[in-house]
């Protein structure tokens, strides 16, 4: 038997319950993970709530990152062996897989090599931040040297791995928040800028500082009717990525991004971690960024796996700087 979260009903973090399950067995392309850190997401407080994406299924596992060592594979697996150190990727549905547990089983495809000189901790806390702020900046948005991008809750352990992509391609990378008391970490964080949302014209700031030229990319988690104001820091032909609805309320398209030639995108993490292609790009470009030093995951705090709904209120409170990392005796 092992230890692992259940929900059997949507609601607040009271609902995550522990339960005794029998020691999951590895199908043909899975491997099982013996978990010694979890990753905690804002996508895991939404599908926990009944928010999220995709509808909860119940009873349901839930988790989407992790680091451990494999200690079983299944059939027809030649990749990874018992005993190698490994990090799960978001590349699955919690419907079907979560890794909120002490042995989780998870896909193959959802499995990387843990990066060199990184402990269990930091290793749980690289792949949805790194991987999301690629995704949108390098691979499909193609931010270059001069370029500046809007990072909107830049204070996000995603936002933290933007502002880091942005600053090795040599773009500039504004930050917005609401919490005035995350100005000064953002700047030490490598924010060329920071401005309050809510507060202020960020659209006039933002051209500004750009010379007039405005923001060739905007990313954002928020929506709702924030998006207006956003867009209206773009430049001429720019694109506004939408990667999340934090907001909770619809977003709206601006009739000046048609008159501009803007476009806006939705954009999930799962567009890279699902083709194998662009993940291999992805993990060559992170591995070598945290090699050379440039980028470093951004932890706000650890809890034990026993406080795991701590966790989660903790993350819901938006006082964190980073990633909440959850360790596993």
């Amino acid at each position: 038997m092992t230890r692992a979260v259940q929900i059997s009903r949507t609601g607040g973090a009271d609902v995550l319950n522990f339960v005794e399950v029998p020691m999951p067995q590895p199908q043909a392309g899975q491997v099982r993970v013996r978990i010694q850190a979890i990753g905690l997401n804002r996508a895991e407080v939404l599908f926990r709530s009944g928010r999220y994406i995709e509808p909860t299924r119940l009873p349901a596992r839930i988790g989407y990152e992790a680091a451990g060592l494999i200690d079983a594979v299944g059939p027809a697996v030649e990749a990874f062996k018992p005993g190698d150190a490994v990090s799960v990727i978001p590349a699955f549905s919690m419907n079907d897989f979560g890794v909120y547990a002490e042995q989780a089983v998870v896909p193959v495809s959802a499995v990387l090599e843990r990066p060199a000189r990184l402990d269990a901790i930091q290793s749980a806390a690289v792949w949805m931040a790194f991987l999301t702020s690629y995704g949108a900046l390098v691979d499909i948005g193609g931010l270059a040297r001069g370029d500046a991008v809007v990072i909107q809750a830049a204070s996000s352990s995603v936002g933290l791995a933007a502002i880091q992509i942005a600053n090795r391609i040599g773009a500039m990378p504004i930050a917005t928040t609401r919490d005035a008391g995350k100005r000064e970490r953002l700047l030490a964080a490598g924010a060329t800028h920071v401005f309050l949302a809510g507060e202020g014209n960020v659209a006039e700031e933002v051209m500004r500082v750009t010379g007039g030229r405005g923001a060739r990319i905007v990313f954002d988690p928020v929506g709702g009717a924030g998006t207006e104001a956003l867009a209206q820091a773009m430049t001429a032909g720019g694109v506004f990525f939408l990667y999340g609805n934090l907001s909770g309320m619809p977003a709206i398209f601006p009739r000046r991004m048609i008159k501009m030639g803007q476009s806006m995108r939705g954009y999930l993490v799962f567009e890279i971690a699902g083709n194998a292609a662009r993940l291999a790009r992805a993990q060559a470009y992170i591995v070598e960024g945290l090699q050379c030093g440039q980028f470093s995951p951004a932890i706000d705090s650890t809890f034990p796996f026993e406080r795991i709904a701590d966790a989660h209120r903790y993350i819901e409170s938006n006082r964190q700087f980073g990633k909440v990392v959850v360790t596993v005796p």
